[in-house]
């Protein structure tokens, strides 16, 4: 297929690093050749994709006397699926709106606003650009972003965008009301993987050098009160020819749980008994997913599954994803209490910084940087 025009000329190369949203609004009509994959990574072209209902979890269970079949509900969700929903999160309801609608307005400004915060420094406090990877990415995805940085939140706040004028407030707001989220979700899953917070629990310990209490229950909780964080909100305008592109490519997320927000547009799907099915929005809820370092961390009992994004010929799609982990400087390894001689050590240790020394070198694809972080059968033996 050839190259795509515009009102009779091609897209420049900096047309397309200024963002998909820059490239509806100048009425195109045609896929530029640099958005337009190869065939069998295009999303199928049938009128319905399976839609997939995943487990929606009551989190006010959790504060009850049902907080065991809650666990467990998120233990089996995590195992099987790598996705559940939640409901009754704790995030208010007027926080989360607020949200969608500040970012909705961010991408509404005229470009060259939005121009101010575009950087391809990965390590930017705020950075706004297009595709996943805009450096490194081949074939480039119908998304534009703006990612935020949350920690020390007094020091980069005010590097976040100043317009529209309420975002540093209601996004600050919004980290703050997700990070608790996370917390109580993984109070929750460190007690479906260890058991309760028995006194057994609480003397978990490793073998590995002076990081001794690493793993403890209480120890790694409060390591999470003070974990990385990062906001990615999500534009993705409409597309001319959306059977041709993705929104996002098939990927894993690096942290431990990614908590997703997103409007009433499908788009999001996942890799579900080797199918893409896409997951069916609901109102007032969350997607969690699990992310390469509690997959690690679990020594692979939860899978941080592939998803994609597919867009729309129609309709705008926002979503915000924040992505939690340990703080950047902490190492993630697997939990002690889940290796033995019938299930060894599956993983090295890695951060955050190993992370995007990966993703900074080359483009990423799918899975890739965490089957970097397996140990090999030859030195199983070497990592017990």
């Amino acid at each position: 297929m050839g190259a795509v025009k515009d009102q009779g000329e091609t897209p420049t190369e900096c047309q397309f690093q200024h963002g998909v949203k820059h490239l509806h609004e100048s009425g195109l009509k045609r896929l530029p050749t640099k958005y337009i994959l190869p065939i069998q990574d295009r999303p199928r072209s049938e009128p319905t994709e399976p839609s997939l209902k995943l487990p929606v979890v009551d989190l006010e269970q959790l504060r009850g006397p049902s907080r065991r079949e809650a666990v467990a509900s998120i233990a089996n969700a995590c195992e099987r699926y790598g996705f559940f929903q939640v409901v009754n999160h704790g995030v208010t309801r007027g926080v989360a709106e607020g949200m969608v609608d500040a970012g909705r307005r961010f991408f509404g400004m005229p470009f060259e606003e939005r121009a101010k915060y575009m950087s391809a420094d990965m390590f930017a406090p705020v950075r706004c650009g297009t595709s996943f990877n805009q450096r490194k990415d081949n074939v480039f995805s119908w998304r534009d972003f703006l990612k935020l940085t949350c920690e020390p939140m007094p020091d980069v706040l005010a590097h976040w965008p100043a317009s529209p004028a309420d975002l540093r407030k209601v996004a600050a707001t919004y980290a703050e009301e997700t990070r608790d989220l996370f917390l109580v979700l993984m109070e929750a899953i460190l007690e479906g993987l260890h058991g309760s917070n028995t006194e057994e629990s609480k003397k978990m310990k490793t073998e590995e050098g002076d990081d001794v209490d690493d793993d403890d229950y209480e120890d790694i909780l409060e390591k999470f009160k003070n974990g990385s964080q990062l906001m990615v909100v999500n534009c993705f305008p409409p597309c001319p020819e959306p059977d041709l592109t993705l929104g996002m490519p098939p990927h894993s997320d690096y942290g431990f749980l990614t908590l997703l927000l997103q409007d009433e547009v499908e788009g999001l799907q996942i890799q579900f008994q080797e199918n893409w099915v896409t997951v069916e929005p609901i109102e007032n809820g969350f997607v969690v997913n699990v992310g390469d370092h509690l997959e690690i961390f679990s020594n692979g009992k939860y899978k941080s599954v592939l998803h994609r994004v597919i867009v729309n010929s129609e309709r705008s799609r926002m979503s915000v994803a924040s992505l939690h982990s340990l703080p950047g400087k902490c190492m993630v390894r697997p939990s002690p209490k889940l290796i033995n001689k019938t299930n060894p050590r599956r993983y090295k240790d890695t951060n955050f910084g190993s992370f995007l020394k990966y993703v900074s070198s080359r483009e990423p694809k799918k899975k890739n940087f965490l089957e970097t972080q397996k140990v090999t059968l030859e030195n199983i033996e070497e990592n017990p």
